[in-house]
């Protein structure tokens, strides 16, 4: 059952080669938080190549409920006027964060410092993901929280009337869970210590930083520290998003297991706490290519150029790596079928707790193709059968979480029979051209009825 609507069955056939350009959407992790970080601000953010997906959509119209006025121009400029740190108004209606636990989390952090209340709901996918890892932190800093049965959506947040500055270490590697920690503590006074053991997508460091906001970040035994000083006058910025490495990594995942296929993904964010994937891919052997290195809006990019790669290995990722590629492991384990020999992940708990259990999802639809798959709580094992093995000829469940839907439909462009998802609905929310630009490319994907 959809959570965006009618289900929409899609089915995926083997293809010929993939050729072209694949202008993929703007990254989502900096879609979400221009707009929020706009709000933040003084004055008006101009933004240019936002994603419009769902997920987007729905942070954008979070910010308008809490008093920013926020425009769209149309073909992904936008425009935000901020209310300024502090500035939130109280929103007179539930506030809907759809399927996105990016956009629910990070807004739940930088109004909790705000003597206001605001509920939070989503669709049945969010609903049933856990908030405790970021309430938990929120109610350190004067917060309370009222939800369901573990801390799940809907969820009412009463936010801090003094709020204090606070210092903490996250217990899991979760940049939404950081980033939530310091968006609430913009409107603390003094300073609010994040610690992580490991290095998670720092995209919200380096935007806060471009904002005006004095933030630090160091490297110690204990972790990496970033420190924050509270209650900045934010600035308004001029914002260039660059392409969605995490959408990018479907076109290029297909390319490397279709025959003949060279397909050239312009734009693309290469931040190092995102781009894990690509490096793995090079490691297991595809012939993947970064053209015309470049720096724009503080983020390093580049065009990337991915070909039919027959000769893939399995490899083991490395367990710190997982953060910088923890929403592209579906994907990947859809090559990694198609190498010769294991390809091993671990560390990957974080996969167990997103928009599905992903490892769970994978696993049932591997099997259900001919590949076998072993599992644990926090690992993977995929065995690899070559090219031209790889049975398929299964319907998935995509658990209303769009990259399986979107990594199945990459398999079926390499097995010798079809695959199937019950439901691509959910793949608007991050990737709305998926299906025409596969298309487009060469790829052989059509609903069913």
């Amino acid at each position: 059952m959809s959570g965006h609507g009618t289900p929409i069955p899609m089915i995926s056939r083997k293809c010929g080669p993939l050729n072209g350009v694949a202008n993929v959407p703007g990254d989502k992790s900096i879609s979400h938080r221009s707009l929020i970080l706009g709000a933040l601000s003084v004055g008006k953010t101009e933004i240019t190549g936002l994603l419009l997906g769902e997920d987007v959509l729905d942070t954008a119209k979070a910010m308008r409920a809490f008093g920013a006025t926020v425009v769209d121009h149309g073909e992904g400029n936008w425009s935000v006027e901020g209310v300024g740190v502090g500035g939130f108004k109280e929103p007179e209606n539930v506030i809907d964060c759809g399927n996105s636990g990016t956009g629910v989390r990070l807004i739940m952090g930088c109004m909790a410092t705000s003597p206001i209340t605001a509920t939070f709901t989503g669709d049945a996918s969010l609903n049933s993901r856990p908030m405790g890892r970021v309430t938990d932190p929120l109610m350190l800093f004067g917060a309370k929280s009222y939800g369901r049965q573990g801390g799940r959506l809907p969820l009412t947040i009463v936010g801090a009337e003094n709020p204090v500055p606070v210092t903490y270490k996250t217990p899991v590697p979760s940049a939404q869970v950081k980033s939530a920690v310091l968006l609430a503590g913009l409107n603390a006074p003094g300073k609010t210590v994040v610690i992580e053991q490991e290095a998670t997508r720092d995209h919200t460091e380096r935007m806060l930083q471009g904002f005006g906001a004095e933030l630090t970040v160091e490297e110690t035994d204990e972790g990496r520290v970033i420190t924050l000083t509270g209650q900045p006058e934010l600035k308004a910025q001029t914002i260039i998003v660059p392409r969605d490495p995490s959408s990018a990594a479907f076109p290029v995942c297909a390319a490397i297991i279709t025959e003949g296929s060279d397909v050239l993904v312009p734009n693309i964010g290469l931040n190092d706490t995102r781009a894990g994937l690509f490096t793995t891919l090079r490691e297991m052997g595809a012939d993947l290519e970064y053209e015309n290195l470049r720096e724009e809006g503080g983020e390093p990019v580049a065009d990337l150029r991915a070909k039919y790669s027959p000769n893939l290995k399995g490899i083991e990722v490395p367990p710190a790596r997982a953060a910088s590629m923890i929403d592209e492991y579906p994907v990947l384990s859809v090559v990694a079928a198609f190498a010769a020999g294991d390809t091993v992940m671990k560390g990957v708990k974080e996969l167990r707790v997103k928009e599905s259990d992903r490892i769970d999802a994978m696993a049932k639809g591997l099997r259900a193709a001919g590949v076998t798959v072993d599992e644990g709580d926090d690992w993977w094992i995929v065995k690899g059968q070559g090219f031209g093995n790889v049975k398929g000829g299964a319907t998935v469940e995509s658990r209303l979480d769009h990259r399986i839907a979107m990594s199945f439909m990459v398999m079926g462009m390499a097995t010798n029979e079809p695959m199937r998802v019950d439901d691509g609905s959910p793949i608007a929310t991050s990737f709305p051209i998926f299906e025409p630009l596969m298309a487009e490319l060469g790829a052989a994907i059509t609903r069913e009825a």
